[in-house]
């Protein structure tokens, strides 16, 4: 796994955006995939809101996106496979670059067809606890034509990443501002942050 973890942060460290395919194994990948479609289909995903929890605000206008926490009091095998291999990167990490990570946060994420959200930075107002972003994409057969990229803003310039199962894209919360761009399918991922 060192040299996946190695991958991403490489990239991150020469581009300000780390991109590693394959982060998550085919097959852990293929099982929170099915666990997100099953909460979606049984209403478990809730309506994703703008702010803290005490002053969470939801907004369609802003973004459209479903959430559901993963926690590892839900006692689900693969969510808690998902925790151990973030435990492992977050050591690696801290051993690594210093970065003084202590906890992380991660939720499933599903835009529904016609569903975006517009440019943002990850970091509350009165809470920069997060310090890294996370995204690890579950979109199988993805093409340009289905729309949903990841758009990054560096000033005047813009990068686009597609979603396409298997990537995982790691970058500052505090730093990139960034938006999903209109998606003509259902998009999945596991969305989170890595906290100081």
């Amino acid at each position: 796994m060192h040299v996946i973890f190695d991958t991403l942060i490489d990239s991150f460290i020469e581009n300000k955006i780390g991109i590693a395919q394959h982060f998550l194994s085919e097959s852990l990948a293929l099982h929170l995939t099915e666990n997100l479609v099953f909460l979606y289909r049984d209403n478990q995903l809730k309506s994703a809101g703008i702010g803290e929890h005490t002053v969470l605000k939801i907004n369609n206008l802003s973004r459209g996106d479903k959430i559901h926490w993963l926690d590892r009091k839900n006692n689900n095998i693969h969510e808690n496979t998902f925790f151990d291999l973030m435990d492992d990167f977050v050591l690696y990490l801290n051993a690594n670059c210093y970065t003084g990570i202590k906890s992380y946060e991660f939720h499933y994420t599903l835009y529904e067809k016609g569903s975006f959200y517009i440019k943002h930075l990850d970091q509350f107002r009165n809470n920069d606890s997060r310090k890294f972003s996370m995204i690890f994409y579950l979109n199988l057969d993805w093409v340009a034509s289905d729309g949903g990229e990841l758009c990054i803003h560096f000033g005047n310039k813009k990068i686009n990443i597609s979603p396409n199962s298997g990537k995982t894209v790691f970058f500052q919360s505090n730093e990139l501002e960034h938006e999903v761009l209109l998606t003509n399918k259902a998009r999945m991922s596991i969305t989170g942050w890595l906290k100081g």
